[in-house]
Protein backbone atom coordinates (compact mmCIF):
# COMPACT_ATOMS: atom_id res chain seq x y z
CA UNK A 1 0.00 0.00 0.00
CA UNK A 2 1.08 3.58 -0.55
CA UNK A 3 2.40 5.52 2.43
CA UNK A 4 -0.28 8.13 1.70
CA UNK A 5 -3.86 7.40 2.66
CA UNK A 6 -6.10 6.45 -0.26
CA UNK A 7 -9.85 6.65 0.05
CA UNK A 8 -10.50 2.90 0.28
CA UNK A 9 -11.61 2.41 -3.27
CA UNK A 10 -15.22 3.42 -2.96
CA UNK A 11 -17.36 5.25 -5.49
CA UNK A 12 -18.03 8.96 -4.94
CA UNK A 13 -21.68 9.64 -5.67
CA UNK A 14 -23.76 12.59 -4.51
CA UNK A 15 -21.05 13.69 -2.10
CA UNK A 16 -20.95 10.28 -0.38
CA UNK A 17 -18.48 7.40 -0.51
CA UNK A 18 -20.15 4.07 -1.20
CA UNK A 19 -19.38 0.54 -2.28
CA UNK A 20 -20.57 -0.79 -5.62
CA UNK A 21 -24.08 -2.20 -5.45
CA UNK A 22 -22.82 -5.75 -6.02
CA UNK A 23 -19.71 -5.25 -3.88
CA UNK A 24 -17.34 -5.93 -6.78
CA UNK A 25 -13.77 -4.71 -6.55
CA UNK A 26 -10.75 -4.64 -8.87
CA UNK A 27 -7.01 -4.49 -8.25
CA UNK A 28 -4.74 -1.52 -8.86
CA UNK A 29 -1.19 -2.52 -9.82
CA UNK A 30 2.08 -0.62 -9.39
CA UNK A 31 3.65 -0.98 -12.87
CA UNK A 32 7.17 -0.45 -11.56
CA UNK A 33 6.94 -3.70 -9.57
CA UNK A 34 3.95 -5.53 -10.98
CA UNK A 35 2.49 -5.62 -7.46
CA UNK A 36 -1.05 -4.91 -6.26
CA UNK A 37 -1.19 -1.72 -4.16
CA UNK A 38 -4.91 -1.49 -3.40
CA UNK A 39 -8.36 -2.34 -4.71
CA UNK A 40 -11.17 -0.07 -5.86
CA UNK A 41 -14.88 -0.51 -6.35
CA UNK A 42 -15.97 -1.81 -9.74
CA UNK A 43 -19.12 0.06 -10.70
CA UNK A 44 -21.98 -1.57 -12.55
CA UNK A 45 -24.94 -0.08 -14.41
CA UNK A 46 -26.86 0.55 -11.17
CA UNK A 47 -23.95 2.55 -9.74
CA UNK A 48 -23.62 4.59 -12.93
CA UNK A 49 -27.34 5.29 -12.83
CA UNK A 50 -27.04 6.53 -9.24
CA UNK A 51 -24.16 8.81 -10.20
CA UNK A 52 -26.00 10.30 -13.19
CA UNK A 53 -29.12 10.83 -11.07
CA UNK A 54 -27.04 12.61 -8.42
CA UNK A 55 -25.48 14.82 -11.10
CA UNK A 56 -28.89 15.58 -12.60
CA UNK A 57 -30.35 16.50 -9.22
CA UNK A 58 -27.39 18.77 -8.49
CA UNK A 59 -27.77 20.44 -11.88
CA UNK A 60 -31.51 20.91 -11.59
CA UNK A 61 -31.43 22.35 -8.07
CA UNK A 62 -29.16 25.18 -9.25
CA UNK A 63 -26.64 24.73 -6.43
CA UNK A 64 -23.89 25.01 -9.05
CA UNK A 65 -25.41 26.14 -12.33
CA UNK A 66 -27.29 28.85 -10.46
CA UNK A 67 -24.10 30.41 -9.14
CA UNK A 68 -22.59 33.30 -11.03
CA UNK A 69 -19.53 32.52 -13.13
CA UNK A 70 -17.46 34.56 -10.70
CA UNK A 71 -18.64 32.45 -7.76
CA UNK A 72 -17.88 29.22 -9.59
CA UNK A 73 -14.50 30.67 -10.49
CA UNK A 74 -13.68 31.33 -6.83
CA UNK A 75 -14.32 27.68 -5.98
CA UNK A 76 -12.27 26.45 -8.94
CA UNK A 77 -9.42 28.71 -7.83
CA UNK A 78 -9.61 26.93 -4.48
CA UNK A 79 -9.37 23.57 -6.27
CA UNK A 80 -6.16 24.78 -7.93
CA UNK A 81 -4.80 25.91 -4.56
CA UNK A 82 -5.57 22.54 -2.98
CA UNK A 83 -3.81 20.71 -5.81
CA UNK A 84 -0.69 22.76 -5.17
CA UNK A 85 -0.97 22.33 -1.40
CA UNK A 86 -1.20 18.55 -1.81
CA UNK A 87 1.28 18.27 -4.66
CA UNK A 88 3.46 15.65 -2.97
CA UNK A 89 0.58 13.26 -2.36
CA UNK A 90 -0.92 13.70 -5.80
CA UNK A 91 2.43 13.23 -7.56
CA UNK A 92 3.06 10.12 -5.48
CA UNK A 93 -0.32 8.64 -6.42
CA UNK A 94 0.14 9.43 -10.11
CA UNK A 95 3.61 7.87 -10.07
CA UNK A 96 2.41 4.80 -8.18
CA UNK A 97 -0.61 4.32 -10.42
CA UNK A 98 0.87 5.00 -13.88
CA UNK A 99 4.60 4.47 -13.34
CA UNK A 100 5.45 8.11 -14.01
CA UNK A 101 8.85 9.32 -12.79
CA UNK A 102 8.11 11.27 -9.63
CA UNK A 103 10.01 14.33 -10.85
CA UNK A 104 7.90 14.54 -14.00
CA UNK A 105 4.68 13.84 -12.10
CA UNK A 106 5.45 16.91 -9.98
CA UNK A 107 6.67 19.18 -12.76
CA UNK A 108 4.19 18.19 -15.47
CA UNK A 109 1.07 16.44 -14.18
CA UNK A 110 0.45 18.26 -10.91
CA UNK A 111 1.51 21.64 -12.25
CA UNK A 112 -0.63 21.38 -15.38
CA UNK A 113 -3.65 20.12 -13.44
CA UNK A 114 -3.49 23.11 -11.10
CA UNK A 115 -3.07 25.42 -14.08
CA UNK A 116 -6.15 23.86 -15.74
CA UNK A 117 -8.45 24.74 -12.86
CA UNK A 118 -6.88 28.16 -12.41
CA UNK A 119 -7.26 28.95 -16.11
CA UNK A 120 -10.91 27.95 -16.35
CA UNK A 121 -11.66 29.64 -13.04
CA UNK A 122 -10.52 32.85 -14.70
CA UNK A 123 -12.69 32.17 -17.76
CA UNK A 124 -15.83 31.22 -15.80
CA UNK A 125 -17.15 34.79 -15.65
CA UNK A 126 -16.56 35.40 -19.38
CA UNK A 127 -19.58 33.30 -20.39
CA UNK A 128 -21.82 36.06 -21.58
CA UNK A 129 -24.04 36.51 -24.60
CA UNK A 130 -24.37 39.48 -26.92
CA UNK A 131 -26.97 41.87 -28.26
CA UNK A 132 -27.68 41.36 -31.98
CA UNK A 133 -28.59 44.21 -34.28
CA UNK A 134 -31.58 43.28 -36.48
CA UNK A 135 -34.10 45.20 -38.65
CA UNK A 136 -36.89 43.88 -36.45
CA UNK A 137 -38.58 46.12 -33.89
CA UNK A 138 -37.20 43.85 -31.20
CA UNK A 139 -34.42 43.36 -28.70
CA UNK A 140 -32.43 40.29 -29.75
CA UNK A 141 -29.73 38.81 -27.58
CA UNK A 142 -27.99 35.50 -26.94
CA UNK A 143 -27.29 33.57 -23.77
CA UNK A 144 -24.70 30.87 -23.18
CA UNK A 145 -26.05 28.16 -20.95
CA UNK A 146 -24.55 24.96 -19.51
CA UNK A 147 -25.46 21.67 -21.17
CA UNK A 148 -26.35 19.71 -18.04
CA UNK A 149 -24.73 16.41 -17.03
CA UNK A 150 -21.33 15.73 -18.62
CA UNK A 151 -19.83 12.24 -18.84
CA UNK A 152 -16.04 12.59 -18.64
CA UNK A 153 -14.28 9.38 -19.69
CA UNK A 154 -10.50 9.52 -19.34
CA UNK A 155 -7.52 7.26 -20.24
CA UNK A 156 -4.72 5.63 -18.29
CA UNK A 157 -1.72 7.65 -19.44
CA UNK A 158 -2.41 11.11 -17.98
CA UNK A 159 -5.21 10.51 -15.47
CA UNK A 160 -4.92 13.80 -13.60
CA UNK A 161 -4.32 16.16 -16.54
CA UNK A 162 -6.88 14.67 -18.91
CA UNK A 163 -9.52 14.64 -16.20
CA UNK A 164 -8.85 18.31 -15.48
CA UNK A 165 -9.00 19.22 -19.18
CA UNK A 166 -12.64 18.08 -19.13
CA UNK A 167 -13.88 18.66 -15.60
CA UNK A 168 -12.46 22.18 -15.24
CA UNK A 169 -14.24 23.71 -18.29
CA UNK A 170 -17.38 21.66 -17.63
CA UNK A 171 -17.61 23.06 -14.10
CA UNK A 172 -16.65 26.58 -15.14
CA UNK A 173 -19.61 26.56 -17.54
CA UNK A 174 -22.01 25.42 -14.82
CA UNK A 175 -22.38 21.73 -15.70
CA UNK A 176 -22.27 18.75 -13.37
CA UNK A 177 -19.99 15.77 -14.04
CA UNK A 178 -19.80 12.00 -13.80
CA UNK A 179 -16.14 11.01 -14.18
CA UNK A 180 -15.18 7.48 -15.24
CA UNK A 181 -11.37 7.16 -15.04
CA UNK A 182 -9.47 4.35 -16.74
CA UNK A 183 -9.91 1.11 -14.82
CA UNK A 184 -6.11 0.75 -14.56
CA UNK A 185 -5.40 4.21 -13.10
CA UNK A 186 -8.21 5.46 -10.81
CA UNK A 187 -6.30 6.76 -7.80
CA UNK A 188 -5.91 10.45 -8.61
CA UNK A 189 -9.58 10.66 -9.61
CA UNK A 190 -10.62 9.43 -6.18
CA UNK A 191 -8.19 11.80 -4.49
CA UNK A 192 -9.50 14.73 -6.51
CA UNK A 193 -13.05 13.92 -5.37
CA UNK A 194 -11.93 14.73 -1.83
CA UNK A 195 -10.35 17.99 -2.97
CA UNK A 196 -13.51 19.07 -4.80
CA UNK A 197 -15.47 18.53 -1.61
CA UNK A 198 -12.95 20.48 0.46
CA UNK A 199 -12.95 23.32 -2.06
CA UNK A 200 -16.69 23.79 -1.64
CA UNK A 201 -18.04 22.10 -4.77
CA UNK A 202 -21.62 21.14 -3.81
CA UNK A 203 -22.56 17.49 -3.40
CA UNK A 204 -23.49 15.75 -6.63
CA UNK A 205 -21.71 18.24 -8.87
CA UNK A 206 -18.73 15.90 -9.35
CA UNK A 207 -19.20 12.13 -9.11
CA UNK A 208 -16.54 9.45 -9.64
CA UNK A 209 -17.35 5.90 -10.76
CA UNK A 210 -14.43 3.51 -11.12
CA UNK A 211 -14.75 0.32 -13.11
CA UNK A 212 -14.30 -1.44 -16.43
CA UNK A 213 -14.92 0.36 -19.69
CA UNK A 214 -17.19 -2.30 -21.22
CA UNK A 215 -19.43 -2.15 -18.12
CA UNK A 216 -19.27 1.21 -16.32
CA UNK A 217 -18.08 3.13 -19.36
CA UNK A 218 -20.72 1.63 -21.63
CA UNK A 219 -23.48 2.30 -19.11
CA UNK A 220 -22.36 5.92 -18.87
CA UNK A 221 -22.20 6.35 -22.66
CA UNK A 222 -25.73 5.00 -23.07
CA UNK A 223 -27.38 6.67 -20.09
CA UNK A 224 -30.29 8.87 -21.14
CA UNK A 225 -29.54 11.34 -18.37
CA UNK A 226 -26.16 12.33 -19.82
CA UNK A 227 -26.18 15.51 -21.94
CA UNK A 228 -22.60 15.49 -23.30
CA UNK A 229 -19.77 13.00 -23.63
CA UNK A 230 -16.15 14.11 -23.30
CA UNK A 231 -13.84 11.23 -24.18
CA UNK A 232 -10.10 10.68 -24.47
CA UNK A 233 -8.82 7.28 -25.49
CA UNK A 234 -8.10 5.05 -28.43
CA UNK A 235 -9.52 5.73 -31.86
CA UNK A 236 -11.31 2.36 -31.90
CA UNK A 237 -13.17 3.01 -28.65
CA UNK A 238 -13.73 6.63 -29.66
CA UNK A 239 -15.51 5.53 -32.83
CA UNK A 240 -17.83 3.43 -30.72
CA UNK A 241 -18.44 6.22 -28.21
CA UNK A 242 -19.17 8.71 -30.98
CA UNK A 243 -21.61 6.31 -32.64
CA UNK A 244 -23.49 5.82 -29.36
CA UNK A 245 -23.63 9.59 -28.85
CA UNK A 246 -24.77 10.05 -32.44
CA UNK A 247 -27.70 7.70 -31.93
CA UNK A 248 -28.86 9.89 -29.04
CA UNK A 249 -27.88 13.17 -30.76
CA UNK A 250 -25.59 14.11 -27.88
CA UNK A 251 -22.68 16.54 -28.34
CA UNK A 252 -19.27 14.95 -27.96
CA UNK A 253 -15.63 15.91 -27.69
CA UNK A 254 -13.25 13.19 -28.91
CA UNK A 255 -9.49 13.36 -28.28
CA UNK A 256 -8.21 10.12 -29.76
CA UNK A 257 -5.02 8.44 -30.91
CA UNK A 258 -1.99 10.06 -32.46
CA UNK A 259 1.12 9.18 -34.45
CA UNK A 260 2.83 12.51 -34.90
CA UNK A 261 5.59 13.30 -37.36
CA UNK A 262 8.62 15.29 -36.20
CA UNK A 263 10.27 16.85 -39.26
CA UNK A 264 13.95 17.83 -39.09
CA UNK A 265 15.29 20.00 -41.91
CA UNK A 266 18.94 20.39 -42.85
CA UNK A 267 19.10 23.88 -41.33
CA UNK A 268 17.94 22.72 -37.88
CA UNK A 269 20.15 23.25 -34.84
CA UNK A 270 20.78 19.54 -34.29
CA UNK A 271 21.97 19.89 -30.71
CA UNK A 272 18.66 21.45 -29.69
CA UNK A 273 16.67 19.23 -32.00
CA UNK A 274 17.98 16.04 -30.40
CA UNK A 275 16.60 17.05 -27.00
CA UNK A 276 13.17 17.73 -28.49
CA UNK A 277 13.27 14.47 -30.48
CA UNK A 278 14.08 12.37 -27.42
CA UNK A 279 11.49 14.15 -25.29
CA UNK A 280 8.95 13.61 -28.04
CA UNK A 281 9.15 9.82 -27.95
CA UNK A 282 10.27 8.85 -24.40
CA UNK A 283 8.07 11.25 -22.39
CA UNK A 284 5.72 9.20 -20.21
CA UNK A 285 7.42 6.06 -21.60
CA UNK A 286 6.02 6.96 -25.01
CA UNK A 287 2.45 6.67 -23.71
CA UNK A 288 1.55 10.11 -25.00
CA UNK A 289 -1.06 10.64 -27.72
CA UNK A 290 0.76 13.83 -28.71
CA UNK A 291 4.16 12.17 -28.71
CA UNK A 292 6.47 12.26 -31.72
CA UNK A 293 7.20 8.62 -32.64
CA UNK A 294 7.86 9.30 -36.36
CA UNK A 295 11.06 11.19 -37.14
CA UNK A 296 11.47 12.52 -40.68
CA UNK A 297 14.98 13.78 -41.41
CA UNK A 298 16.47 15.63 -44.39
CA UNK A 299 18.74 13.14 -46.14
CA UNK A 300 21.80 15.38 -45.85
CA UNK A 301 21.75 15.10 -42.04
CA UNK A 302 20.05 11.68 -41.76
CA UNK A 303 23.15 9.59 -41.01
CA UNK A 304 24.56 12.21 -38.64
CA UNK A 305 21.35 12.44 -36.63
CA UNK A 306 20.96 8.65 -36.44
CA UNK A 307 24.50 8.45 -35.06
CA UNK A 308 23.75 11.08 -32.41
CA UNK A 309 20.57 9.26 -31.37
CA UNK A 310 22.40 5.93 -31.20
CA UNK A 311 24.79 7.44 -28.65
CA UNK A 312 22.34 9.64 -26.74
CA UNK A 313 19.17 7.56 -26.31
CA UNK A 314 20.65 4.70 -24.25
CA UNK A 315 21.96 7.30 -21.79
CA UNK A 316 18.50 8.62 -20.85
CA UNK A 317 17.92 7.52 -17.23
CA UNK A 318 15.50 4.56 -17.19
CA UNK A 319 14.35 2.88 -14.00
CA UNK A 320 12.54 3.23 -10.70
CA UNK A 321 10.05 6.12 -11.03
CA UNK A 322 10.54 6.98 -7.36
CA UNK A 323 14.13 8.06 -8.00
CA UNK A 324 14.36 11.81 -8.76
CA UNK A 325 16.85 11.31 -11.61
CA UNK A 326 14.62 8.89 -13.54
CA UNK A 327 13.33 10.18 -16.88
CA UNK A 328 11.76 6.99 -18.28
CA UNK A 329 9.63 4.80 -16.03
CA UNK A 330 7.77 1.56 -16.76
CA UNK A 331 4.91 1.05 -19.15
CA UNK A 332 1.55 1.36 -17.39
CA UNK A 333 0.82 -2.36 -17.59
CA UNK A 334 1.77 -5.75 -18.97
CA UNK A 335 -0.56 -5.52 -21.97
CA UNK A 336 0.98 -2.20 -23.03
CA UNK A 337 4.47 -3.68 -22.75
CA UNK A 338 3.49 -6.70 -24.86
CA UNK A 339 2.03 -4.44 -27.53
CA UNK A 340 5.36 -2.60 -27.86
CA UNK A 341 7.25 -5.88 -28.04
CA UNK A 342 4.99 -7.09 -30.84
CA UNK A 343 5.60 -3.98 -32.93
CA UNK A 344 9.37 -4.14 -32.50
CA UNK A 345 9.35 -7.83 -33.44
CA UNK A 346 7.30 -6.96 -36.53
CA UNK A 347 9.91 -4.34 -37.46
CA UNK A 348 12.64 -6.98 -37.20
CA UNK A 349 10.68 -9.33 -39.47
CA UNK A 350 10.34 -6.52 -42.01
CA UNK A 351 14.13 -6.09 -42.09
CA UNK A 352 14.40 -2.93 -40.00
CA UNK A 353 17.62 -1.83 -38.38
CA UNK A 354 17.31 -1.57 -34.60
CA UNK A 355 19.61 1.37 -33.91
CA UNK A 356 19.31 1.00 -30.14
CA UNK A 357 17.04 -0.61 -27.57
CA UNK A 358 14.59 -3.19 -28.81
CA UNK A 359 14.12 -5.21 -25.64
CA UNK A 360 12.64 -5.31 -22.16
CA UNK A 361 14.54 -4.24 -19.08
CA UNK A 362 14.19 -6.71 -16.22
CA UNK A 363 13.89 -4.62 -13.07
CA UNK A 364 11.95 -5.42 -9.90
CA UNK A 365 9.24 -7.27 -11.83
CA UNK A 366 8.14 -4.02 -13.50
CA UNK A 367 6.96 -3.37 -17.05
CA UNK A 368 10.03 -1.65 -18.48
CA UNK A 369 11.04 -1.32 -22.13
CA UNK A 370 14.26 0.23 -23.35
CA UNK A 371 13.84 3.31 -25.55
CA UNK A 372 14.13 2.08 -29.11
CA UNK A 373 15.16 3.72 -32.38
CA UNK A 374 14.27 1.94 -35.64
CA UNK A 375 15.50 2.77 -39.16
CA UNK A 376 15.13 1.38 -42.71
CA UNK A 377 11.39 0.69 -42.72
CA UNK A 378 9.13 1.45 -45.71
CA UNK A 379 6.48 4.09 -45.11
CA UNK A 380 3.65 1.58 -45.51
CA UNK A 381 4.94 -0.54 -42.63
CA UNK A 382 2.42 -1.01 -39.82
CA UNK A 383 5.17 0.02 -37.42
CA UNK A 384 5.14 3.46 -39.03
CA UNK A 385 1.44 3.75 -39.87
CA UNK A 386 -0.06 2.56 -36.57
CA UNK A 387 0.07 4.00 -33.06
CA UNK A 388 2.55 1.98 -30.98
CA UNK A 389 2.12 4.00 -27.76
CA UNK A 390 5.49 3.18 -26.29
CA UNK A 391 9.10 4.44 -26.27
CA UNK A 392 9.74 3.63 -29.93
CA UNK A 393 11.00 6.04 -32.62
CA UNK A 394 11.00 5.27 -36.35
CA UNK A 395 13.36 7.33 -38.52
CA UNK A 396 12.87 8.04 -42.25
CA UNK A 397 14.82 10.25 -44.68
CA UNK A 398 13.29 12.75 -47.11
CA UNK A 399 14.69 14.74 -50.06
CA UNK A 400 12.37 17.74 -50.33
CA UNK A 401 9.80 19.79 -48.47
CA UNK A 402 7.08 18.22 -50.59
CA UNK A 403 8.18 14.71 -49.65
CA UNK A 404 8.42 15.65 -45.97
CA UNK A 405 4.86 16.97 -46.01
CA UNK A 406 3.59 13.91 -47.86
CA UNK A 407 5.23 11.53 -45.37
CA UNK A 408 4.08 13.57 -42.37
CA UNK A 409 0.47 13.49 -43.55
CA UNK A 410 0.52 9.86 -44.70
CA UNK A 411 -1.00 8.22 -41.59
CA UNK A 412 -4.68 8.27 -40.55
CA UNK A 413 -3.84 10.39 -37.51
CA UNK A 414 -3.57 14.15 -37.05
CA UNK A 415 -3.22 15.17 -33.42
CA UNK A 416 0.22 16.80 -33.21
CA UNK A 417 3.30 17.45 -35.32
CA UNK A 418 6.65 19.19 -35.08
CA UNK A 419 9.19 21.06 -37.19
CA UNK A 420 12.90 21.65 -36.58
CA UNK A 421 14.30 24.50 -38.69
CA UNK A 422 16.11 27.81 -38.33
CA UNK A 423 14.18 29.24 -41.30
CA UNK A 424 11.14 31.15 -40.01
CA UNK A 425 9.46 31.33 -43.41
CA UNK A 426 9.83 27.57 -43.84
CA UNK A 427 8.38 26.96 -40.36
CA UNK A 428 5.21 28.88 -41.23
CA UNK A 429 5.02 27.35 -44.71
CA UNK A 430 5.27 23.76 -43.46
CA UNK A 431 3.01 24.34 -40.43
CA UNK A 432 0.30 25.52 -42.80
CA UNK A 433 0.41 22.22 -44.70
CA UNK A 434 0.66 19.74 -41.82
CA UNK A 435 -2.61 17.96 -41.05
CA UNK A 436 -2.56 18.22 -37.26
CA UNK A 437 -4.39 20.01 -34.49
CA UNK A 438 -1.19 21.49 -33.05
CA UNK A 439 2.24 22.15 -34.58
CA UNK A 440 5.34 22.75 -32.48
CA UNK A 441 8.38 24.50 -33.91
CA UNK A 442 11.87 23.85 -32.50
CA UNK A 443 10.60 22.02 -29.40
CA UNK A 444 8.02 19.43 -28.42
CA UNK A 445 5.03 19.24 -26.06
CA UNK A 446 4.78 22.96 -25.35
CA UNK A 447 1.34 22.92 -23.73
CA UNK A 448 -0.63 25.46 -21.74
CA UNK A 449 -4.33 25.65 -20.78
CA UNK A 450 -4.64 28.80 -22.89
CA UNK A 451 -3.66 26.95 -26.08
CA UNK A 452 -6.31 24.61 -27.54
CA UNK A 453 -5.42 21.13 -28.74
CA UNK A 454 -7.30 18.37 -30.48
CA UNK A 455 -7.22 16.23 -33.55
CA UNK A 456 -8.17 15.94 -37.19
CA UNK A 457 -8.81 12.74 -39.16
CA UNK A 458 -8.68 9.66 -36.89
CA UNK A 459 -7.39 11.73 -33.98
CA UNK A 460 -10.87 13.02 -33.19
CA UNK A 461 -12.70 16.32 -33.14
CA UNK A 462 -13.40 19.16 -30.76
CA UNK A 463 -10.81 21.05 -28.74
CA UNK A 464 -9.61 20.93 -25.17
CA UNK A 465 -7.98 23.88 -23.40
CA UNK A 466 -8.50 27.53 -24.21
CA UNK A 467 -11.82 29.36 -24.57
CA UNK A 468 -12.65 26.84 -27.32
CA UNK A 469 -13.00 24.14 -24.65
CA UNK A 470 -15.24 26.30 -22.50
CA UNK A 471 -17.53 26.95 -25.46
CA UNK A 472 -17.87 23.19 -26.00
CA UNK A 473 -19.61 22.85 -22.63
CA UNK A 474 -22.31 25.42 -23.35
CA UNK A 475 -25.20 25.92 -25.77
CA UNK A 476 -26.34 29.22 -27.21
CA UNK A 477 -29.92 30.37 -26.68
CA UNK A 478 -31.37 33.29 -28.60
CA UNK A 479 -33.97 35.57 -27.00
CA UNK A 480 -36.01 37.98 -29.14
CA UNK A 481 -38.28 40.47 -27.33
CA UNK A 482 -40.83 42.39 -29.35
CA UNK A 483 -40.76 46.13 -28.79
CA UNK A 484 -44.11 46.81 -30.54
Amino acid sequence: MTTFEIEPGRLFIGGQWREAVDGARTEVVDPSRGAVVTTVAEAGAADVDAAVRAAREAFDDGSWSGLSGRERGRILHRVAELIRENADEIAHLESLDVGKPITLAHAVDVTNAANDYEHFAALAHTLHGANRDTPMNALAYTRREPLGVVAAITPFNFPLILAGSKIAPALAAGNTVVHKPADETPLSALYMAKLFQRAGVPDGVVNVVTGAGPVAGEALLRHGGVDKIAFTGSTAVGRHAASVAGEALKPVTMELGGNAAHVVFEDAELEKAVGAIIKGFVFNSGQFCMGGPRLLVARSVYATLLGILEQAVPGVPLGDPRMPETVIGPMAGEKHLKKVEEYVELARKEGARIVCGGERLDLDGGFYYKPTVIADLPNDSRVIQEEIFGPVLTVQPFDSEEEAIRLANSTPYGLASGIQTSNLARAHRIADKLQAGIVWVNDWAMLDPAVPFGGVKDSGFGREYGPEALAAYTRTKSVVVSLD
